[in-house]
């Protein structure tokens, strides 16, 4: 009976299983942060993005070229990131369950396990400088390989995910006393979730 009852569930939710995909609002990508803690930086504010080429087409995100470093705090300092997702509601942005923070972020951006890598890090050439100085290190330039970002998820099981969505992605600087600094970097991502029709 048990068994019977497996194979009816599994089967329902694959075929439930949808296909979303997420088309941003803004084509600079990184916009300032609505609610950032007072004095943070945004994204442009901490990287020189000049030498940076990111388009959107149909096929996704195209991202060429580097970024340099702005941000000045010391080498010991301890990074921290937190990635907050929202839904926008009935005219407010409400919270969901999709949250993350890497607590030292400078000795995990390069762990093949976190997507900070998956999605992001794994695509600059001179890993062993940044490595070196991290990215709140004045100067230091991040050099990107040509990549591709397509915003898709894959057989999601669930609620239904459509709707407008913003990331909101704060870096914290922390001292050796484990202080925090009054310097921050916060900017969000928004865009639109849609069901992919097949």
């Amino acid at each position: 009976m048990f068994t019977a009852l497996l194979i009816i569930v599994v089967g329902v939710t694959k075929i439930l299983a949808t296909d979303y995909i997420l088309l941003i609002e803004d084509p600079d990508l990184y916009t300032p942060c609505a609610e950032g803690p007072p004095g943070s930086m945004t994204f442009n504010d901490a990287f020189d993005v000049s030498a940076a080429k990111i388009s959107m087409d149909p096929e996704g995100i195209h991202v060429t070229g580097n970024i340099t470093s702005m941000w000045s705090l010391p080498r010991t300092d301890r990074i921290s990131i937190r990635l907050t997702v929202l839904k926008y509601n009935r005219g407010s942005w409400e919270p969901t369950l999709f949250n993350m923070v890497t607590r030292d972020f400078c000795a995990s951006m390069f762990d093949p396990n976190q997507v900070w890598f998956k999605h992001w890090f794994q695509y600059f050439k001179n890993r062993d400088e940044i490595q070196e100085k991290c990215i709140a290190t004045k100067g230091t330039v991040l050099v990107y390989n040509k990549f591709d970002v397509i915003p898709h998820l894959y057989n999601v099981m669930g609620p239904n995910l459509n709707g407008r969505y913003k990331a909101v992605f704060l870096f914290e600087a922390f001292d050796e006393k484990n202080v925090k600094r009054d310097t921050s970097v916060c900017f969000e991502v928004t865009g639109e979730v849609e069901k992919v029709r097949k």
